[in-house]
Parts: structure tokens; sequence; C-alpha cells
């Protein structure tokens, strides 16, 4: 469901009716009478509707974690925020970019709109950046030639959907300036061959069994989640378009089954 068309069509209709009523509809009422309730209803909601609009168009908005993909970094049901005009001005609805303020860096978490299906929103790590040499060979990360550094960090012990106890390995991975936890199941290989698509400028990777290079083309990001071994992402899909980012999550600001997680800050 776009959201935000739904947003904007609710604004275009309760906006046209307060401007019919108050260049046409007003001069024709008698004086003291009521509004009809078609035109009461619409211009009580505009006020309302045009700040909900323009906050989550231009400055933060919410999103809820729907999967495992990013543990141990986010859960299932949190509910997050995410900074709209850190990597730009858009145009609402068409995404359009007017105005670049800051590029995505390696490590930031970030929301964009799943290049297979753009009315999807997904959430990853920035592992790429356009120019970027990723290589992800035995579960090591390489970019441009340099091993990330990571440092075992224990076991983390969750619960997969279908009531699965699932027991991975838990490591502290130095992206950049980001320093975050990632999670690997030793049993699983570093990519399921079988599970890679052909996407745009799939020929910029090579695979094989233990695992993949690829060189991130020009506007484009790669993208992988926190939790390595659970997580459909540009591994096998492909490179995010510029034109697709959404923004970067910066804050969990609820999660029902885990008061203490609220204000969180995102790394």
């Amino acid at each position: 469901m776009n959201f935000a068309l739904i947003m904007f069509l609710l604004l275009v209709a309760t906006g046209a009716v307060w401007l019919l009523d108050h260049y046409v509809l007003r001069t024709r009422r008698a004086a003291g009478a009521r509004e009809p309730w078609w035109v009461e209803y619409p211009k009580s909601f505009f006020p309302v509707i045009l700040i909900v609009f323009l906050l989550r168009s231009f400055l933060v908005e919410p999103f809820k974690i729907p999967s495992g993909s990013m543990l141990p970094t986010l859960l299932v049901g949190d509910f997050i925020l995410v900074n709209k005009f850190t990597y730009g001005i858009r145009i609402p609805v068409i995404n359009y970019k007017v105005a670049d303020i800051n590029r995505p860096q390696r490590g930031e978490v970030m929301v964009f709109r799943y290049p297979e299906d753009p009315s999807l929103d997904y959430i990853k790590r920035v592992i790429g950046v356009p120019g970027d040499r990723v290589s992800y060979q035995n579960k090591r990360l390489s970019i441009n030639g340099q091993e990330i550094r990571l440092d075992p960090d224990g076991h983390y012990n969750y619960i997969e959907t279908g009531l699965n106890f699932i027991s991975a390995q838990r490591f502290q991975e130095s992206l950049a300036t980001h320093r975050h936890a990632i999670l690997m199941h030793a049993e699983i290989p570093p990519v399921r061959l079988s599970d890679v698509r052909r996407f745009p400028f799939h020929d910029n990777c090579v695979y094989n069994d233990a695992g993949f290079t690829c060189t991130v083309p020009p506007g484009h990001f790669f993208m992988m989640g926190d939790n390595r071994d659970s997580s459909s992402d540009s591994r096998y899909w492909g490179f995010v378009p510029d034109q697709n980012i959404v923004g970067k999550a910066f804050l969990i600001w609820w999660n029902f089954d885990e008061f203490r997680r609220i204000g969180q800050a995102i790394y």
C-alpha cells in the first residue's frame, strides 16, 4: 500500500473542499447558517492531513520492523523513525530528488524501496557505496581489498517465525566509523547460489561456492542485513539505486514487548 499516495490524495481532496468553501460556498450561505457535513469534515481534517503529510514527506517517517533480517540491531516489532532529509530533499510520492544533502555512508542503516517491488520498504545496512569493490568470501567481508574487522562476541539466541529456536554466533563488526553487532549461522553458506536472481548490473558480480565479489555501479548501493545468514539482500536481488532511497533509520521509538528499547539510537 502506497501510504504517501493515499495521504496526497486525501490532502488534495480535503484541500479542494477548503478552497471551494473559502472562495465560493461561504459567500453564498446565509449568515449564521451551519456548514454542511461534507464541507465541515474535510475542512476539519485538512490542516491535520497537511501537517502529517509534510512531516512524513520531509522530516521523519515511522516504520515497523517486520522480520529478523536486522537482528540483533533491530528486533521484530520495533517501531523506528527514519530521517527523510539526511540523504536529500525529494518530491513526495514520485520520490524525485531535488536537493542533495548527504550521501549514504558505509555502516549506516537505511530504509529504501525494494528494487524488485518499489511498493515494499526494506531496511538493511549500507555495505558498499558507488565504486566500491565488495567481497564476501567464507563469511569475511572486504571492501576495496581491506578486510573488515570482526570480533567474536558470544552467542545470540532467538525465536524465529514458526517458533523455531535459533542459536547464532554473534560478532562485532567495524565498518567505517560504525561498530555494530551481526549474527552468523555456521551451518549456512555465505550465499545460497540457487537464490541469486538476474538483476541489473549482475555482470558486476562474480559468485562462487565461497561467496561473491561485486563492484557497486554509479548511483547504486550494496546492502546487507545484520543477520547475515537470514537476510534477503543485495547478494540475491542486486544493488539499490539512489532513487529508491527513503531515509536513514536513527531511533527506536516504541516496542510493545520490550519497553527498555524505547528511545535507543540505531547504529
